[in-house]
């Protein structure tokens, strides 16, 4: 059975602090488990970027540095401290260094860690961001692995010992795997698992003589894997065949599909998802009440619709609440507050802040609202099957594109649209954003984003709307989906999360990226 990507895994969430989702949560999830295979009281790390690489450009500025520095200290991504991580660094006496470097990769997003332990053990990873907070370690050592952190992984090197893997097979416990792989005198052994490691069969592998130590890797994904049971649907198409046939909405297929994914109750996991829109919502009041950070571009202006309407400039309208409700998340996310990426930070507002607004002018039950996050769920989840959420492979289609689809079928879903009808109305909405690029300003997540944000959630809004009264898609979603992957091989690397195209390099935005360098420079040898 092929894994398929999970809402709560791979579409909304993770919840975070950082501007964004592929370089602040993966990098931190990276660096996180990175510590856990060193098995040793982090001393020294040199961090490297490929210089072919989309990270090579915009690391600190993106938020790489946050989170890997966070990930290395072992801090959670929702820890105050996130905001600081370079000066508590060195209150602990910890040496991260960062640097460009040529190394054989196949992904835009590669780092490679070099971490080294008090006790002088060291271990280099070589790991990769997939978007949207998805990662895989890919190398441990020079050995080929995959992790993904969403099971439970022991990590045991040998060296100048024989190969036990035979008789490590008849102990092992049911639903354990083994694979074990030799290089020159050194063995492998990689244990994984769905469930915790016993402590009985820890201290079995500890007997053994040739095994000094083990690493033991927990999961950091919200769903562990190796649950999943059959999909009563597979293709689009038979997904609104099996909704018709059992009269089922969106969100109710979203519920379903997450349940077959992770093996949780529905009730679980309508609490999960309550959660993290209670999330969303504390975030939006964080935004509207003011938020405050000195590395960036915009501060505070999503309380201007609210003023514009009292002085008689606006009148109140659900598009203006869609507006204010957006700009909340993205300043909470640029002040370094606690959001959710949905499906990723740079696209966090569309979603979010268009199914409250939307929500409040229909009154919608609180279960309707929940229901409407399980129809963008499983739409973002069709869309992770494709390109998935990488601008620095695909631009800004991935994001905002992405989102807007995932809101227009919650919104669909609010409003009463079948599930067909729903789907219509992500298909309009990606369409409208096929080809958009990914042009950050001076390499903050803000300028055109916000804006971008903002009319992703407005396409969302009339793309429900045209779908739930009978407008024809004409392109079926699948369609549209296969469309963006295929633009993407035509766009440039320049205009896919670089900064090197775009806006990103207009005089404003060069003059705007040196000042905030300076910036930067002057609070660094202030604080050394």
């Amino acid at each position: 059975m092929s894994i398929l990507p999970g809402i709560f895994n791979d579409v909304i969430g993770p919840v975070m602090r950082g501007p964004s989702s592929s370089h602040t949560a993966a990098s931190w999830r990276i660096a996180r488990t990175g510590l856990e295979i060193l098995n040793d009281p982090l001393s020294d790390a040199l961090i490297e970027f490929d210089r072919d690489g989309s990270w090579a450009p915009n690391y600190r500025e993106q938020g790489t540095t946050m989170g890997i520095e966070g990930g290395l200290l072992g801090l959670d991504i929702t820890d105050e401290r996130m905001r600081l991580t370079e000066s508590y660094a060195r209150e602990r006496g910890i040496t991260i260094q960062y640097q460009i470097s040529s190394f054989p990769t196949d992904h835009a997003n590669t780092v490679r860690l070099t971490l080294m332990g008090i006790s002088k053990k060291m271990v280099q990873i070589l790991a990769v961001s997939l978007g949207g907070g998805s990662y895989e370690i890919r190398f441990i050592d020079g050995f080929p692995v995959t992790l993904r952190g969403d099971l439970y992984e022991i990590m045991v090197f040998t060296r100048n010992k024989p190969d036990i893997s035979r008789e490590i097979k008849t102990i092992l416990p049911s639903g354990v795997e083994l694979f074990s792989e030799q290089k020159g005198d050194v063995i492998k052994y990689e244990f994984k698992s769905s469930l915790p490691f016993s402590a009985e069969f820890i201290t079995l592998l500890k007997n053994y003589p040739v095994i000094d130590e083990i690493a033991l890797i927990n999961p950091i994904m919200p769903v562990i894997a190796g649950k999943q049971t059959e999909m009563p649907f597979t293709t689009i198409q038979s997904l609104i065949d099996y909704a018709e046939k059992k009269r089922m909405d969106l969100g109710d297929l979203g519920l379903l599909y997450e349940k077959c994914i992770s093996g949780i109750s529905e009730d679980e996991l309508n609490a999960r998802m309550k959660e993290l829109i209670g999330i969303i919502h504390k975030s939006i009041n964080t935004g509207l009440k003011g938020t405050h950070y000195a590395d960036r571009i915009l501060q505070q202006q999503s309380h201007l619709i609210e003023n514009a309407e009292k002085d008689g400039k606006l009148k109140y309208s659900v598009v203006n609440r869609i507006i204010e409700n957006v700009s909340a998340l993205m300043e909470s996310k640029s002040a370094m507050e606690v959001i959710v990426a949905a499906p990723t930070a740079g696209s966090c507002g569309t979603l979010g802040g268009s199914l409250l607004a939307i929500s409040r002018d229909l009154d919608s039950a609180e279960t309707g609202l929940i229901k409407a996050y399980f129809a963008a769920g499983i739409l973002g989840a069709y869309f992770a099957r494709g390109p998935g959420f990488s601008a620095e492979e695909h631009g800004c289609q991935v994001e905002c594109g992405a989102a807007s689809g995932m809101a227009a079928a919650g919104i669909a879903q609010l409003m009463g649209g079948t599930a067909k009808e729903a789907l219509s109305a992500a298909s309009m909405a990606i369409q409208n954003m096929v080809g958009m690029v990914c042009d950050p300003v001076a390499d903050r997540v803000e300028v055109p984003c916000l804006g971008k944000n903002v009319n992703a959630a407005v396409n969302a809004y009339a793309s429900a709307i045209m779908a739930v009264s009978g407008f024809d898609a004409v392109i079926p979603l699948n369609e549209v989906i296969e469309t963006v992957s295929r633009v993407s091989k035509t766009m440039p690397d320049c205009v896919k999360c670089t900064g090197k195209g775009g806006l990103a390099i207009t005089e404003t935005a060069l003059n705007l990226k040196n000042n905030l360098t300076k910036k930067y420079l002057n609070n660094e040898s202030t604080l050394n």
